[in-house]
């Protein structure tokens, strides 16, 4: 599958329309994203952003209610200017409309002007696209110059995955479908292709047998909080591992694309998608790690269990917590474990990805009891940074060594302003750049991937392993990198 760049036209007005624009994404995310952009100048001229909700608000009340009380909490005090603010505030526009009713679509295309590039962003339950998207089409709303942002999970599994592309497509041509994966948006993320790529001195070295082992981790210090229903029906593997973490992947471990053109990037990931090795139960019971979180302390604080959260049903069996060894079926990657892991309630918030680079096969410097060697550490939170471990000599007599860092901080080399992940998809988004956005067969070789582990899970009958809020997991995922002789990062230092 391929597609062209949207064919939105460049210098019309941008009607910026946002479905769930009384929820938790809108405020936390979407409008202190826009914000910025507004800010510095990256909307188009002759702006508007219409929010769409239930409640009985006017414009006043949406302003003041909402935007005054729960968005401009959000925007870093430093960024904060009260006169771009209030000019924020002008281009805004408030639609009550049950989503449902078709009926309220014509008040939505009364309030939205004709001859603009419209973006249409779903912040809304999967369940109400094809709705959303049925309702558009049939109030005229859909055209050439219009997009569709579409946020995670899209769907459940790849049936409903394949239910929703479908849907979707049947008004929206897939260049105008951006399928938004905030991980995609960050600046050490987009800088992994440019390390990747761009210095032949990893080249070489970017392959078996020169790397031992990947790790991919994205641990969460807060618990399921206000998103306990929609969790407790999702599950960790779900609701990060199909999607963040395997994209994580697919740019370690791509060919170089042709170009950065964006179907040509896409394509490799897909590649990568399609090589990875396909899970037999024996694979599932050996090489997945599946837990949840109970009572514990996080930060010196106690926390509950997810079964005493409020909102999970008694017994649940959702996962909280997933570590699996993945494998990819191809020259490059042959006999390389990717070993992938996410949970809530963990010791501390990390985002990383750590290259383990070979051990030499005779060295004449005693090891000293040391768990590894090289390691190039790619952190995407809290800090963005990328580290290369090396060994060197202990001052002193003798040779005992010691692991140092060649440390890139990110912030420090580039000191001006670095756009959030949702802002600079966002300007992707209305500049019509699809090359961080997921194409359709990506997402659903994602899901095909993945849907035999949750069926896996399903039919083993077995309840997630326990662990303490304010640890890295269970210990089972401790020894699923020790069969590999492999650690966890955290382990090792």
């Amino acid at each position: 599958m391929t597609t062209q760049q949207a064919s939105a036209t460049p210098d019309l007005p941008l009607d910026m329309i946002i479905f769930g624009g009384t929820g938790d994404l809108s405020f936390r995310k979407l409008l202190p994203a826009l914000y910025m952009a507004h800010l510095h100048c990256n909307l188009p001229p002759d702006s508007r952003i219409l929010t769409i909700g239930r409640k009985p608000w006017s414009r006043d009340e949406y302003i003041s209610e909402f935007m005054e009380q729960k968005a401009k909490p959000f925007i870093e005090k430093k960024a904060f200017d009260a006169s771009a603010w209030d000019k924020f505030l002008a281009i805004f526009e408030y639609v009550r409309m049950d989503v449902d009713a078709p009926e309220d679509y014509l008040r939505l295309k009364e309030a939205s002007r004709d001859g603009v590039n419209r973006v249409f962003y779903l912040a809304t339950s999967p369940d109400l696209f094809t709705h959303i998207c049925d309702n558009l089409a049939s109030a005229g709303l859909v055209d050439g110059n219009s997009r569709v942002v579409l946020e995670k999970p899209l769907g459940h599994d790849l049936a409903s995955a394949q239910q929703i592309n479908n849907a979707v497509g049947k008004h929206f041509d897939e260049a105008q479908i951006y399928r938004i994966d905030h991980y995609l948006g960050k600046e050490t993320v987009q800088n992994l292709m440019v390390l990747r790529f761009g210095n032949p001195i990893f080249g070489p070295l970017w392959q078996a047998p020169y790397i031992k082992s990947v790790q991919i981790t994205v641990a969460e210090t807060v618990g399921v909080g206000s998103r306990a229903g929609f969790y407790d029906k999702t599950g960790a593997l779900r609701d990060m591992v199909q999607n963040h973490l395997l994209q994580l992947l697919c740019i370690v471990a791509m060919e170089p694309p042709v170009s950065l053109d964006p179907d040509a990037v896409r394509d490799e990931k897909l590649k990568v998608l399609r090589s990875l090795r396909p899970m037999t139960p024996e694979d599932i019971a050996r090489d997945t790690v599946r837990g949840q979180y109970t009572a514990g302390a996080v930060d010196g604080e106690a926390v509950k269990g997810y079964l005493e959260e409020d909102n999970v049903p008694a017994g649940s069996r959702a996962e909280t917590f997933v570590a699996l060894r993945a494998r990819i079926n191809n020259w490059r990657w042959a006999n390389v474990p990717f070993f992938l892991r996410t949970g809530k309630r963990m010791q501390k918030k990390l985002s990383e990805i750590v290259i383990e680079f070979s051990d030499l096969p005779f060295s004449i410097i005693p090891s000293g009891g040391r768990t590894y060697g090289n390691r190039l550490v790619i952190q995407l939170q809290p800090e963005e940074s990328i580290q290369l471990q090396v060994l060197a000599k202990e001052p002193g007599s003798g040779m005992h060594m010691l692991p140092v860092s060649l440390n890139l901080d990110l912030q420090q080399a580039f000191t001006e302003r670095r756009a959030e992940a949702y802002e600079r998809l966002l300007i992707d988004v209305i500049r019509g750049r699809l090359t961080h956005f997921m194409r359709r067969d990506e997402l659903e070789a994602a899901w095909a991937w993945a849907e035999p582990i949750l069926e896996g899970w399903a039919k083993s009958g077995e309840r997630p392993r326990s662990y303490s809020a304010g640890t890295f997991g269970p210990a089972a995922s401790t020894a699923l990198m020790t069969r590999e002789n492999a650690v966890w990062a955290e382990e090792s230092q």
